[in-house]
């Protein structure tokens, strides 16, 4: 599929059809990836999906401990005043 590219300000860009975004249900950001010759485009999912259930779950299961300690016992709060 050939497309052009449009002046957007000070900058150019890349129009997608409705019918790309939606079939590849792109929403409002895509991942962009510069590979040799190429320029390839991935639709980003949702971030951080499903991770409210998966804290409900490690908490229920008494899974969500810390892994260090969030205070190093080198740490010295009087230079951050």
């Amino acid at each position: 599929m050939e497309t052009a590219i449009v002046k957007i300000g000070n900058s150019k860009g890349l129009r997608l059809s409705k019918t790309v975004l939606e079939k590849y249900n792109i929403k409002d950001k895509v991942e962009m990836i510069l590979e040799k010759d190429q320029i390839v485009l991935k639709p980003i999912d949702t971030p951080r999906k499903n991770w409210e259930k998966a804290f409900k779950e490690m908490s229920t299961n008494d899974d969500d401990k810390l892994l260090f300690d969030d205070v190093f016992d080198d740490e010295n709060f009087d230079e951050w005043n």
